[in-house]
């Protein structure tokens, strides 16, 4: 986790302090279960939770070194960690872990540990969602010229623009709910998946207290299709900020100028051209998802393991758990503030609108000459025709509006009355279903 790039209430989910926390709190449930079933004195669970609990609470980095300093002996976390906690704990500590393998607490953990994640990320969308159905709205009959490969294509809004992007997270929303799902499983198992020496009983137990649900079944760890899902779905939110992202750097090069970043005062776009106002913001998020897509690969590969297990995942999620939440919880937040604060040139969309003299609507004048009883081939033909002239000849002494060469052209004007002509050449006429589109997207 790189500070840069982290918020403190992701990071804390991925704390030693917490990890360990979480480690206490399901071995003393497992204990309070047992106790239940008669497998262990009930005492002695009591004993676990109350001398182990403000241990946990109190832990600090003394704690920590201490835990280091045991497993750099043993070369194993999960027994460090028992080690220690049987130090604070005393005699009742023979009770702790009866029946259960580390991947029994690993993997219940970390699950956990996505779930919060994935809360926090939720909440992140939904402000990015708040934000761009704010401007949306604000936006939604601002003509802007849309585009196909990066070429003017037809009229559209700025309100449509960011809807479309507005319905995109929506899904990713509703991807993440289902991949909090799916990871809300734990596993109490023991050695193999076989409930050999715990009964399936305390894994339901500690379950339902932690809001998890079984395994249907392990095999020693938790199946790691489920993983695979949820880092999938980090890496398509991320593809989702970065498309944004991209639009938002292309409107604000110069030679369109139609959004740009708010430019904070003081802020200095370059140290070595003062005029500099780069979008600096929307290129840090096209690099931000990178870096979260690039969990995906390895969480893939996590999933075929050797036999009941290995622990060729282990590493592998230590780094991607942390990374990939941290840095998409980053870039959802600073996307947020960015479009909260995205400052947007309608005279600019505009001008641009008009800027190649009238030929986006080439195909509306098309549409008309067919329904005017001329085949599409020769309707194309002669559109086609004045559209490339006007086109060519933009900025040159032989300039001239695409009108001015349909209203010159019999074969046009033998068809199309001025009026027609005018309702073909209005921008505004093409945005008639505007509405429908923003009530599909958000609603009545």
């Amino acid at each position: 986790m790189v500070p840069r790039y982290t918020r403190p209430e992701m990071a804390a989910i991925w704390s030693p302090e917490n990890r360990f926390r979480l480690w206490f709190e399901i071995e003393a449930l497992a204990a309070e279960a047992m106790a239940e079933l008669g497998q262990i004195p009930r005492e002695a669970a009591a004993q676990i939770r109350d001398r182990g609990a403000p241990a946990l609470a109190a832990i600090g980095p003394a704690d920590l070194a201490r835990i280091d300093e045991i497993e750099r002996e043993t070369r194993h976390d999960v027994i460090a960690f028992l080690t220690w906690l049987a130090e604070k704990i005393g005699e009742p500590a023979r009770y702790v872990h009866l029946g259960l393998t580390s991947s029994d607490i690993l993997d219940t953990t970390l699950a956990l540990q996505l779930r919060a994640a994935a809360d926090l990320l939720l909440a992140d969308l939904d402000a990015v969602m708040t934000a761009l159905r704010r401007r949306a709205l604000e936006h939604k009959h601002t003509l802007t010229i849309g585009r196909s490969h990066g070429i003017h294509a037809e009229p559209t809004t700025f309100g449509l623009k960011l809807a479309g992007h507005y319905a995109e997270f929506a899904r990713n929303r509703a991807r993440l709910e289902a991949a909090r799902h799916e990871i809300s499983t734990c596993t109490l198992s023991g050695a193999v998946g076989t409930y050999a020496h715990i009964d399936p009983k305390v894994e339901a137990y500690v379950a339902q207290k932690l809001g998890l649900e079984p395994e249907t079944i392990a095999t020693q760890v938790i199946p790691r299709d489920r993983h695979a899902a949820f880092f999938c779905t980090l890496a398509v939110t991320a593809s989702a900020i970065e498309r944004l992202a991209t639009e938002i750097r292309h409107l604000q090069r110069s030679e369109i100028r139609e959004a740009e970043e708010f430019f904070h005062p003081g802020q200095k776009g370059s140290s070595a051209m003062p005029h500099k106002r780069n979008p600096v913001l929307s290129e840090n998020l096209t690099g931000l998802a990178r870096l979260v897509r690039s969990a995906v690969t390895p969480a893939l590969e996590n999933v075929a393991l050797w036999h009941e297990r290995d622990i060729s995942h282990s590493s592998v999620e230590r780094a991607i758990a942390p990374d990939a939440t941290v840095t998409l919880d980053f870039a959802l937040a600073r996307l947020a503030g960015m479009i909260e604060k995205l400052v947007i040139y309608p005279d600019r969309m505009e001008a641009n609108v008009e800027s190649l003299g009238g030929v986006v609507q080439s195909g509306e004048v098309l549409l008309a000459l067919a329904k005017s009883g001329l085949s599409r081939e020769d309707a194309y033909r002669i559109v086609q025709r004045h559209a490339m002239a006007a086109w060519e000849t933009l900025g040159t002494d032989a300039e001239r509006p695409f009108r001015d060469r349909l209203e010159a052209d019999p074969e046009v004007t033998s068809r199309l009355s001025e009026a027609d002509l005018d309702a073909a050449m209005d921008s505004r006429a093409q945005l008639r279903h505007v509405d429908t589109i923003f009530l599909r997207v958000f609603g009545a």
